[in-house]
């Protein structure tokens, strides 16, 4: 891998824009209600963001992962798996219907590391959402590229924890093929590991259907504002391990004594699949 090479790609910059319409904003609410926080009318649901101005590419132009292709405005990382690895994400001022909104992204840093199963390429992107009463979000999101998986390979457990913690307040949600496509869908995401099971366990060596990792982090958003009555969001959250579609899990969310809000989802076994806090 020749990192000074993909390290040029940092500065680069793409500006998109996208409208806000009834009906983006009608899918999203058929997809995660009941488990947003409460919004003002004329207003737009929490982290609805990850379904403005997503990449579209001709299918002739997708990778082997359905994907597009790398090398434009990602750098070209030469390792075939990519994962949603956490970020930071602040708001500033609620999006409304009907708004023009404009997302200028950036790269802003890329690193290489050896880790436990291997070489690892994480690539930090920059994200400020602009509407027309000016800055409404701003979000570094941290992609993480990792190797193909072998044909010895099998699905790595979540991290072990002392058991479920105590919660504040815990939602239910059912991680069904639906809820995968329908988000697939809002996002025009065509990543194969949410709805193609023969790829995703025969070539990427998961146990099964993997959830998105913004759904998990919208539902950690909106459980926070429904904690905190609507103040604003100040999230650093990292994902731990894959959550599987096919069973129910759990968003919870707790205070903290210096009155930050901790959020996380828990699988069906009880272990943390993706943890952030607000402050």
């Amino acid at each position: 891998m020749n990192i000074d090479h993909l390290k040029s790609w940092i500065g680069k910059t793409e500006v998109a824009s996208d409208l806000i319409t009834p009906r983006l904003v009608a899918s999203y609410e058929a997809t995660f209600s009941p488990h947003l926080a409460p919004y003002r009318e004329g207003e737009v649901p929490l982290a609805l963001h990850w379904c403005l101005a997503p990449p579209i590419a001709p299918i002739r132009e997708l990778g082997a992962d359905g994907h597009p292709a790398k090398g434009k405005f990602l750098p070209p990382v030469p390792l075939p798996r990519r994962m949603w690895a956490g970020g930071r994400i602040e708001t500033v001022a609620p999006l409304r219907i009907g708004d023009e909104v404009i997302r200028r992204s950036t790269i802003g840093d890329v690193t290489y590391k050896e880790g436990r199963a291997g070489p690892l390429c994480f690539v930090a992107v920059a994200h400020e959402i602009i509407g027309p009463r000016g800055l409404a979000l701003r979000e570094r999101h941290d992609i993480v590229y990792r190797e193909a998986a072998g044909p010895a390979d099998s699905p790595r457990p979540a991290p072990v924890t002392a058991g479920p913690r105590a919660a504040d307040l815990a939602w239910t949600v059912e991680a069904s093929p639906v809820l995968l496509f329908r988000y697939s869908a809002l996002t025009f995401n065509g990543h194969r590991i949410h709805y193609d099971h023969p790829y995703v366990t025969g070539v990427e060596g998961y146990a099964g259907l993997v959830v998105h990792g913004p759904i998990q982090a919208s539902l950690i958003m909106n459980i926070i504002a429904t904690l905190s009555g609507g103040a604003p969001i100040r999230l650093d959250y990292r994902g731990l391990a894959p959550l599987i579609a096919g069973e129910a899990f759990q968003v919870k969310a707790k205070r903290l004594e210096d009155g930050a809000i901790t959020a996380w989802t828990e699988g069906s076994d009880g272990l943390v699949r993706m943890e952030g806090v607000s402050r």
